[in-house]
């Protein structure tokens, strides 16, 4: 109102508040560790979340030393309970070379050459999560209908095929090759896979594409969505659509999972 006494104190500097980037480690141990707490949290988020079915989806994360093996969720053991001290590191052909439990042969051949494919990429992330088998089975790519979706926009695409459970190398490649340099896949009749240059943007990805799968199923459900233009949703995706953004996006949730349940550090 006019003629208020204006409040006795003046703005903070920017400097001295406090915003979380993505951390720098001194040493390959220090790099390790975090992406292996990173990668126990994710799964265990993903299990709140309800994405795990039976033995079905895998969240892997590239060793910083040894870049051709990476770290994964043990065969057949609950997300909710996966710790750092669980996780298993194998070799891009699925031997396990670190760690005292099997992994899925099947889903690691796809995950071993989208890692081999993409030096660039640190995580991969596929479950068989329920909007994202919908959408799936309907052959369909995400619409630019909402903020969120349109960090996807041109930058995921459909592998129009399915040839049951992939088991070859040769499968994975081509799987690969459908991703290119996206960010997001959906495997027609399967499911989607996400990826990022951390364990945090490619799990952000995954939860992220997933609800926007359930909100188009949901509009088209309802009615005709309104898309959103070409150059509106270039712009979103450029502002949204990055590693970065989506790392920062994941952090409310690593802080959750982190407090919540700290044994998954162990």
């Amino acid at each position: 109102m006019d003629g208020q006494t204006p409040p006795p104190f003046l703005p903070l500097p920017t400097d001295r508040l406090r915003f979380a980037m993505p951390p720098r480690h001194e040493s390959v141990e220090d790099e390790r560790r975090h992406r292996k707490e990173r990668l126990a949290g994710a799964l265990r988020l993903f299990g709140r979340l309800g994405f795990e079915d039976g033995v079905s989806g895998h969240i892997t994360a590239r060793d910083p030393e040894f870049s051709d093996c990476f770290w994964v969720n043990p065969f057949g053991m609950p997300f909710r309970h996966v710790t750092v001290s669980d996780l298993v590191l194998a070799n891009r052909e699925g031997r396990v070379v670190q760690g005292g439990h099997h992994v899925n042969q099947a889903a690691f051949t796809v995950h071993a050459q989208v890692h081999t494919a993409r030096p660039d990429v640190v995580a991969v992330a596929h479950c068989h999560s329920v909007h994202g088998r919908a959408l799936a089975a309907l052959g369909e790519l995400l619409d630019p209908i909402t903020q969120e979706s349109c960090a996807f926009y041109e930058d995921h695409t459909l592998y129009d095929t399915y040839s049951g459970v992939t088991v070859d190398a040769d499968e994975g490649r081509r799987i690969a090759a459908a991703l290119g340099s996206r960010k997001a896949l959906v495997l027609r009749n399967h499911g989607l896979l996400t990826v990022g240059d951390s364990v945090d943007a490619a799990a952000w990805w995954f939860v992220s594409m997933e609800r926007s799968c359930q909100v188009q199923l949901t509009a088209k459900a309802a009615g005709r969505p309104v898309l959103i233009d070409h150059r509106q949703a270039v712009a979103t995706r450029e502002q949204l659509g990055g590693d970065l953004v989506g790392w920062i996006s994941y952090q409310p949730m690593w802080q959750d999972i982190s407090r919540s349940e700290p044994d998954l550090l162990s």
